[in-house]
């Protein structure tokens, strides 16, 4: 654990008990997951609080400020800062002068929760969304998804503990995990892991996305704005992240099984897609 970060969980004195009896079991040590307020300050002026896992704070600053469309780039963020404090924790980002001067006439501040969406927006006007919308990218192997599910159970040591955090993974098109992270926030967890790969330079194109969590509208657009082609999620989606995923072109797999799952993908020529042979 690097200095600026936290540990992921705690342990706290629990003690089971019974319905029926009411009796309680001996004292036991259970781990809780840690959940913190986390200041995102641009430019010098806050921005957003966010309540998050407090790890990863320069790949949680890079993805979000990608996924809030601050920065187009990791080229346009030229620090990341992390403050320790008595409330919690404060990410300081330092833009390039011209991305700063366009964020300053956005005129948008945040006040975000661990399940927050649409946190500091005025009109619809402002959702974040790519522009333009992504171009096709070739299918995702049904043996590349599965491989990829039956791996991920192992790579979450954090949930393992607490049962408690969700995981975004980024996996290469033959089924590999390049990389995961945890966060009590879903979208913090992919923010993260958006963020790892625009340090890492990974090209885009070359996997897709895996999530733990509730497969929400925002998710599909942090997708779609990283320019990742396709989305996997082991649970049900929303309607908007439907109509979203449509809209961006974001392929949409969902209630994701060992043995099978769903391509919510709507063809307009009337043919079923989603997935290579």
């Amino acid at each position: 654990m690097r200095p600026s970060e936290a540990p992921g969980s705690i342990d706290v004195p629990v003690r089971t008990f019974s319905y029926d009896s009411g009796a309680s079991g001996p004292e036991l040590t259970r781990a809780v997951a840690v959940e913190a307020p986390v200041q995102i300050v641009i430019g010098g002026a806050p921005f957003a609080v966010m309540m998050a896992t407090p790890q990863d704070f320069e790949d949680f600053a890079c993805g979000f400020a990608l996924t809030e469309q601050i920065a187009e780039s990791v080229a346009d963020i030229r620090g990341v800062e992390v403050e320790r404090v008595e409330e919690g924790w404060k990410l300081k980002i330092a833009l390039s002068s011209e991305r700063l001067q366009a964020h300053l006439a956005r005129g948008r501040a945040m006040s975000g929760r661990t399940g927050c969406g649409l946190c500091g927006i005025e009109d619809f006007s402002q959702m974040p969304s790519p522009r333009p919308p992504l171009h096709p990218q070739a299918p995702i192997a049904p043996a590349a998804i599965r491989a990829a599910l039956e791996a991920l159970e192992t790579r979450q040591p954090l949930n393992q503990l607490t049962r408690a955090v969700h995981a975004a993974a980024w996996v290469a098109r033959d089924g590999a995990i390049v990389l995961v992270r945890e966060d009590v926030g879903r979208h913090n967890a992919l923010d993260k892991a958006i963020g790892a790969l625009l340090r890492a330079g990974v090209a885009r194109d070359s996997g897709f996305f895996v999530i733990t969590s509730r497969c929400s509208f925002e998710m599909v657009a942090k997708t779609a704005i990283f320019g990742a082609g396709t989305l996997v999620s082991v649970s049900a989606p929303t309607s908007l992240a439907l109509e979203r995923a449509e809209r961006f072109g974001v392929r949409l797999i969902a209630v994701a099984r060992r043995d099978q799952a769903l391509c919510f993908e709507e063809r307009k020529d009337g043919a079923s897609g989603g997935l290579a042979a």
